[in-house]
């Protein structure tokens, strides 16, 4: 049988193994579409780099073949006409498109436990979550369904989701994949973005689908990434451990990966530096009011005219229409931020609230400008500031749940890439260090992953 057939084939009997689990991480596949998907890679003249690997889809990145409902009632068996750019490109390099991944409705989310099709268990202990928004892509590469997957990064929904999972989670810079056939949830901060088993899976990954693409302005004018090589050692490398990062209250489970990671990178030869971002203690609060106020103008299109589902409420007219299908369309937490961002736009409150988020936004991205100034070529934190917590354990409070994503959402306001690395076990759970680079360095910050990946012995508990 030849590679693409057997990929199918195998792929489709590890999809059905997940769905009989009950992980409950894939919305939509099926063997025809898979042996469609092989037969068209036997017949390419040349595979490409991506030769018959198999990758999941975050249901928000919209495919012909397959319905994309963002994990929400209100987009339910909409079809794309197109596919997105990101999908396009892997399918030129050879790739196999598996299935489409459960999600967070519309993204919003830290625990995939948002989604209108239930929520995404952990792979190893299915009392937890796996993170979020994007938990079904990172739970299938986690439970080996799939070498590599596609999530979107808003505020940190693959690294974060990453770090719970244990395999590798990498946000591009903001520009170096083109946004076109993602579903938008905060236009000026979303990034298709990649998890991979190893550091070269995602690698491959994101290399693959970068490039300028004429359909997205805000893609860069830059050549397609090169995959980066693991270096010999991290020497004449300056890492920066900024000190805000790194609080008292830590989980000693976290720190312990940490202080794994930091002897791992001075053996290697780096030399590692304290460094202050004082004003990423901002990122949280700055992150939801911008993202909730782009989340409230994109979700404004869900009405039931143009996409989706129609709801029709008492009284017949158009504003009944609206109220039937948005009320009942659109979940509890999208629901809230759609409030949010309205209000935090709303005529009286705009400086108050949006305009003076986005200065705080340029203050965060300075102090990341500030230290790669002087000297620091990649900068190290924690990912998370626990292991997967319990499901339901913050869904009765929001700020608790959005406190989960304290060490990642700044770096998605300076639009940087950065990357978790899974760095070993803690009770059995695995814990993440995230490495951050400057601007469109992305193959210096792989690289280094890569060479850190090497030494660091992630299955083993940290003490």
């Amino acid at each position: 049988m030849s590679a693409g057939a057997t990929a199918a084939r195998e792929t489709g009997a590890r999809l059905a193994a997940a769905d009989a689990r009950g992980l409950n991480a894939t919305l939509h596949w099926s063997q025809e579409l898979l042996d469609a998907e092989g037969a068209r890679i036997d017949a390419m003249e040349r595979p490409g780099p991506l030769a018959a690997l198999p990758i999941a889809l975050k249901d928000n990145i919209v495919t012909i073949e397959q319905p994309t409902t963002c994990g929400s009632r209100i987009l339910e068996g909409y079809l794309s006409p197109y596919d997105a750019t990101a999908v396009r490109r892997l399918r030129a390099a050879g790739a196999l498109v598996a299935c489409k991944a459960n999600m967070d409705e519309f993204a919003m989310g830290s625990s995939t436990e948002h989604s209108a099709f239930g929520r995404v268990k952990h792979p190893i202990d299915p009392a937890r979550v796996p993170g979020g928004s994007s938990g079904g892509s990172a739970a299938l590469v986690a439970a080996g369904v799939v070498p590599a997957a596609l999530g979107s990064e808003t505020g940190g929904s693959v690294r974060q989701p990453a770090s719970f999972c244990g395999v590798v989670g990498v946000k591009p810079s903001y520009g170096r994949v083109s946004r076109y056939g993602l579903v938008a949830f905060g236009s000026s901060l979303d990034c298709i973005s990649a998890f991979g088993r190893t550091v070269d899976d995602a690698a491959r990954v994101l290399s693959a689908m970068s490039g300028h693409d004429p359909l997205d302005a805000t893609t860069i004018d830059h050549p397609p990434m090169a995959v980066p090589a693991a270096r010999p050692d991290l020497k004449g490398l300056r890492i920066g451990l900024p000190r805000e990062y790194f609080p008292a209250d830590l989980d000693p489970g976290v720190a312990a990966g940490l202080e794994r990671t930091k002897e791992a990178a001075a053996d290697l030869g780096a030399e590692l530096c304290e460094v202050s971002l004082p004003h990423s203690q901002y990122a949280v609060p700055t992150y939801y009011i911008i993202a909730p106020a782009e989340a409230a103008a994109n979700l404004a299109r869900y009405d039931g005219v143009r996409y989706g589902p129609r709801k029709l409420g008492p009284g017949g007219d158009i504003r009944a229409l609206y109220q039937a299908t948005r009320g009942e369309g659109f979940g509890a937490e999208v629901r809230r931020r759609i409030l949010v961002g309205t209000y935090v736009l709303s005529v009286g409150y705009y400086d108050a609230y949006y305009r003076k988020a986005q200065r705080v936004r340029a203050l965060i991205a300075d102090d990341f400008r500030r230290a790669f100034a002087s000297g620091i070529d990649l900068l190290l934190t924690p990912t998370t500031p626990t292991p997967a917590f319990r499901a339901g354990e913050k869904t009765e409070d929001p700020v608790a749940m959005y406190l989960a994503d304290i060490f990642v959402c700044a770096i998605s306001l300076a639009g940087l890439p950065a990357l978790s690395l899974p760095v070993g076990l803690t009770g059995g759970l695995p814990v993440g260090a995230q490495l951050i680079a400057p601007f469109f360095q992305d193959d210096r910050l792989l690289a280094a992953a890569a060479t850190l990946e090497r030494v660091i012995p992630a299955g083993r508990e940290v003490r």
